[in-house]
């Protein structure tokens, strides 16, 4: 997500949009959220980049957090976590402890 959000949760317009979305696409985002302001300056933004991305335009935070954390919200369809097994490891040394 990119924009400006005032104290009580309204999201502004921006500027470079342009610039942003297709720094967005070559570093492999496919979901953008932008003020729904900026939604007229998605013409001047390459269809090869546009046709690969997922755009939500909002105007209010309300609206942001269900996308941005979508992943990690309760009850959010997530992949399967890999079960990591932690074995504790148990070092012996063969020298005694020193004299006090």
């Amino acid at each position: 997500m990119t924009g400006e959000v005032t104290l009580r949760g309204r999201v502004l317009e921006i500027g470079g949009v342009k610039e942003k979305v297709i720094a967005a696409h070559r570093a492999g985002l496919k979901t953008i959220i932008l003020p729904k302001d900026n939604k007229k300056d998605l013409e001047d933004v390459p269809n090869e980049v546009t046709k690969d991305l997922s755009f939500h335009f909002v105007e209010h935070m309300d609206e942001v957090l269900p996308i941005a954390l979508s992943k990690f919200l309760p009850g959010s369809k997530k992949k399967k976590e890999e079960k990591v097994s932690i074995r504790p490891v148990l070092t012996t040394t063969t020298q005694p402890y020193p004299a006090d």
